[in-house]
This record gives structure tokens, C-alpha cells and sequence, in this order.
């Protein structure tokens, strides 16, 4: 066993000085939500809208007019549903855009007698057809025009292709938050329900800085120091004394409820229970070959592959990951070989904090907007892709999160309702507990 982490007596701890500077911190980042307060109020989102109606409603319903691949202008287009009434006119390069004030299904027509003279829809095109909003903030209406031109039906094959995307992107921001936490679980024990709000604080940071008028690269690398810190913090000035104290792991969880209330409703003082956008937020639909997707959630499939992967590697290769491994195995074993436990399960706590506030962010994207309690309603199903893979092994958690991932963005091919889908993670998690306690990659061990 490798032993980087040697502790000696010049290494001793100093309560009254480590809480000295947790509550420094604290009250810095206190100080930091105060100040930001005002612009986050002022500024529902620091992004320029493309039109007049965006700047009312945060989603959108647009689309493109050509006919033989030139634009048609001036075209009226109308759109009802949810007790909405709206409409909009094509612009010189054929697009439309309409803001609608919630997320649903909404009819959208072509106004018919606005075509240009000899211009005419495509023979079995749908006018009006219904939209659906599924989890982005704007929906694309596309019509076709012209003689001869076959209009291509709903595809099922399509459609769950797309769907296996959006749930493999979703599932790899799960990831970020569930390995995060199943470090923590893994070295500690402690099931933490705290670390919804470790999400929230990530997104919250970035918008209040990008608010502020810091450019966007500089508020997400300051919010993702934020939340590192906001770990450290955690460690230092709470779950280090209470474990030196010998406090149980179920006082432990309670202490977490009670912090998580606490850090979710200062969140809720300071910013407020609107939804606000975060920059870039808007964006329309890419098309790669069969597969429909936004460019906030590709990016958001390759930033989480490419951080799960390092720490994969970290965990695999790495001096440090060989003692994590070995604390979350056995720690009175690893602090026999020489390893500085507490050193190593500070700095599990700062990279959960980290990859917290990351999934936070591309959360924040992909639902889209940032809300105070944000982390409490992704918090079931980091914790049902934990249960899933198997408690305490961070593969397990990738593992897992993929699958409820997955199945959460499958469901709604099949006519789940998008307001009941994150319902299927739950029902994975209870079937999990009750058929295979310990997950798809966890041990089986034994109790009393």
C-alpha cells in the first residue's frame, strides 16, 4: 500500500484556527451573494434577445420559411395553446420566432393567405400542427412549401435516436454530481443531503458573477472555485469535529438535512425564487446526421465525458487516487500504512464540491434556468444513479446515472407526460434496493 500521505505531529490539527478560517470563508461568500443580490434583481438574464418577444418569455417557438431554398418574408404565423394567443411575421431571411410564457403543447398555423402569390404548402403538410416543449426552451415548427415535395412523417426510429442523446447527455451530468457524492459516501459513510444544494450553488455563483458584468470563462471558473471551496468548507468547520467526536452516521445525515434547508433558503434570500437564464441560454437546434440536439447539451455531453474520464484516470493511476481507493476500502487500514486520512477525505470533499457546481452549470443549461432549489430536484436521481451502480463506487455511480439517464429521456416516446418522467428514476431506485441491494457494480456484503 502506498503511503503519500504521512502524518506527523507538525501536521496536528488546530480546531479554534481551522474554524477561524471557515467562518472567514463563510462570511466572505455571505458578503460576495449580498453585493450580487442587487444585479441578479435587476437582471433577469445577461444575454441580448434576438426580438421583441423574447425579452417577455424565456421560451420560444420558431422556424425558417423557404420555398425552393429562397426565404419567404412577411408570412404570418399564429400560435395558440395554454391560454396563449400570439403571433409574428417571417423575416427577410425566412425565420419567425414567438415567445410563449410556459413550457407545453401549442398549436402553430401558417396564415395561408399571406404566402406569396403561387407559393403553397407541401401536399400532406400538417398546418396546424401541435408542439411540444421537451426540457429546452425552444421548440422548432418546420414547414415545408412547393410541388412535388414529400413531407416525411414522425419517425419512431428517429425520434428514440434523439431520445438516447438527451438521455446520454443527461445522464453524464448526473455523473458529475453522483461520483461526486459517491467519493464522499465511499470515504466517509456519510449520505449527504447537502449536495443538492453543492449543485445549486454552482449555477447560482454563475449567474450572479456573470450579472455583475464578469465575462462568462471568468464567472464559471470563479463559481467552480466557489463550490470547491464551499466543500472545503463543509469538511473543515462541520464533518471533521463531528467525526472526531465519534458522532454516528445517522446524526451525521440529520446534520446534512439541516444544512441543506439552511444553505438552500440563505440561496433563496439572496437570489430570489424567479428563474433566471444563464448567458448563451437560448440557443436552436443542430442537426448531426439523424440526431437533433441543442449545442448547450453537446456541450455539455463532451465537457462531462472528457471530466469523468480525468477522474477516472485520477482515481486509477494517480498516487492520490490509490490512497482515496484504500481509505473508502478499509480507512483504519490506510491510516495504519501511513496514509493522512482526514487529508485525503478533504480533498474527496473539495473535488465533490467541484464537480458538484460543474453538473450544477450544465444543469442550469439543460433545463433550462437557474432556480434556488434547483439541486433538490436533481438531488433523487443522483442519489437513485448512486443506488443503482452501487453505493460508494464511483464507477458504479457513472454507471448508473447513464442508465437512469437513459430511461428518464426514453420514457417520453412512449407518451410519458415530461412532468412524470423523472418519476421512473424513483421507481429504478426502489426496484434496485429491493432485487440487488448493492447495485450493478457493487460487492455484496455481508451484515451482523
Amino acid at each position: 500500500m502506498e503511503a503519500p500521505y504521512v502524518k506527523s505531529a507538525a501536521q496536528a490539527a488546530h480546531p479554534p484556527r481551522v474554524l477561524a478560517v471557515a467562518g472567514a470563508l463563510i462570511g466572505a461568500v455571505l458578503a460576495v451573494l449580498l453585493a450580487l443580490a442587487p444585479a441578479a434583481e435587476a437582471t433577469s438574464s445577461p444575454s441580448p434577445s434576438p426580438n421583441p418577444s423574447q425579452t417577455v418569455y424565456q421560451n420560444t417557438i420558431s422556424g425558417f420559411l423557404r420555398n425552393e431554398g429562397q426565404p419567404l418574408q412577411n408570412v404570418e404565423i399564429k400560435v395558440k395553446g395554454n391560454g396563449f394567443e400570439g403571433s409574428t411575421r417571417s423575416g427577410a431571411n425566412g425565420a419567425w420566432s414567438v415567445g410563449v410564457p410556459s413550457q407545453g403543447t401549442y398549436q402553430v398555423e401558417v396564415n395561408t393567405s399571406t404566402l406569396p402569390e403561387g407559393v403553397k404548402l407541401a401536399e400532406g403538410q400538417e398546418n396546424p400542427r401541435n408542439v411540444t416543449f421537451n426540457q429546452t426552451s425552444n421548440v422548432s415548427a418546420i414547414f415545408a412549401f412547393g410541388k412535388g415535395i414529400q413531407v416525411a412523417q414522425a419517425n419512431l426510429g428517429q425520434e428514440i435516436i434523439n431520445r438516447l442523446v438527451a438521455g446520454l447527455s443527461f445522464g453524464l451530468l448526473l455523473a458529475l454530481s453522483a461520483v461526486g457524492l459517491s467519493l464522499i459516501f465511499g470515504t466517509t459513510g456519510l449520505t449527504n443531503f447537502a449536495h443538492g444544494e453543492m449543485v445549486t450553488l454552482g449555477a447560482v455563483t454563475v449567474f450572479g458573477l456573470a450579472a455583475a458584468g464578469l465575462p462568462f470563462w471568468l464567472a464559471v471558473l470563479l463559481a467552480l472555485v466557489a463550490s470547491a471551496a464551499f466543500g472545503w468548507v463543509q469538511d473543515a468547520a462541520l464533518w471533521r469535529p463531528l467525526r472526531r467526536r465519534g458522532t454516528g452516521l445517522v446524526p451525521m445525515m440529520i446534520v446534512s438535512i439541516g444544512l441543506a434547508l439552511a444553505v438552500r433558503y440563505v440561496i433563496l434570500f439572496f437570489f430570489g425564487g424567479a428563474t433566471q437564464q444563464l448567458p448563451y441560454a437560448q440557443s436552436p437546434d443542430i442537426q448531426l446526421g439523424p440526431v437533433s440536439i441543442s449545442p448547450n447539451n453537446l456541450w455539455s455531453l463532451l465537457i462531462s465525458a472528457v471530466v469523468i474520464a480525468a477522474v477516472g484516470i485520477v482515481l486509477l493511476r494517480t498516487r492520490l487516487g490509490k490512497a482515496t481507493r484504500a481509505v473508502a476500502d478499509n480507512p483504519a487500514l490506510a491510516a495504519a500504512s501511513g496514509i493522512d486520512v482526514d487529508r485525503v477525505i478533504r480533498i474527496v470533499w473539495v473535488t465533490g464540491g467541484l464537480l458538484a457546481g460543474l453538473g450544477g452549470i450544465l444543469w442550469a443549461y439543460y433545463r433550462p434556468g437557474v432556480t434556488f432549489d434547483m439541486g433538490q430536484q436533481i438531488l433523487l436521481m443522483i442519489f437513485a444513479g448512486v443506488t443503482l451502480g452501487g453505493l460508494g463506487t464511483v464507477f458504479g455511480a457513472l454507471v448508473g446515472s447513464v442508465v437512469v439517464g437513459v430511461f428518464v429521456e426514453l420514457t417520453t416516446v412512449f407518451g410519458v407526460s415530461s412532468d412524470l418522467k423523472y418519476v421512473g428514476a424513483l421507481a429504478i431506485m426502489i426496484a434496485v434496493l429491493l432485487f440487488r441491494p448493492q447495485g450493478i457494480l457493487g460487492r455484496r456484503e455481508r451484515v451482523g
